[in-house]
């Protein structure tokens, strides 16, 4: 059954934060909240974990994973950035955005997008989230909680408690979100667009 941390979403405990990067190095699926929805996370080279949150979503091989970063330079050492889309993320983030980058050889060849060899980059502006990958000193995986069938990510607590209890380690708990999708802008050697508009405003992408 899950733990479940009723987390200060402007000023989260520490301790709180170092409980749950011990779940997540233990091989735990972590629900968290994001500057957009409620996650789920794991860590980065679980592939136990990263199949249970497969599970959860009911995920194919085709679904592009995020890699939660706590800054550019460690976006710089998971994907291929070159200076326009470093310029560009610099000025966006933190915030709402879901950038797709090439991988570098850092990333596991299973969390990449089987043909085109991406991943997904996010720098959030939520203090919980920032706290977690900043304590836990790599990228986190992660994954909007979509349950499958549905559009929109869980925004309750005490539902996804009540649903999720037996399926990961950890609920940490801000209260009632108002979910929304983050914008993904997909950043290539071919230019930047916006493939998903969400949360995030980009006007200088907007034709």
């Amino acid at each position: 059954m899950a733990q479940f941390f009723e987390i200060h979403p402007d000023n989260p405990q520490q301790r709180l934060i170092k409980q749950a990067v011990e779940i997540i190095n233990k091989g735990g699926v972590i629900i968290y909240p994001t500057d957009s929805s409620y996650a789920l996370g794991c860590q980065i080279g679980d592939k136990a974990a990263m199949d249970a949150i497969r599970q959860i979503r009911r995920l194919d091989d085709k679904h592009n994973f995020t890699l939660l970063c706590s800054d550019l330079s460690q976006v710089s050492n998971f994907t291929k950035m070159g200076n326009d889309a470093h310029r560009l993320i610099k000025k966006l983030t933190p915030g709402p955005f879901t950038f797709l980058l090439d991988a570098t050889h850092e990333v596991p060849r299973r969390l990449q997008h089987p043909k085109k060899k991406t991943i997904g980059v996010r720098i959030p502006n939520h203090n919980v989230a920032q706290m977690l990958v900043s304590e836990l000193g790599e990228p986190l995986l992660t994954s909007t909680l979509i349950l499958p069938g549905e559009t929109e990510a869980m925004n309750d607590p005490y539902e996804i408690r009540q649903i999720l209890e037996h399926q990961v380690a950890l609920i940490m708990s801000v209260g009632y979100l108002d979910p929304q999708l983050t914008t993904v802008i997909a950043c290539t050697h071919e230019g930047m667009e916006i493939v998903r508009q969400g949360k995030g405003l980009a006007p200088m992408l907007e034709n």
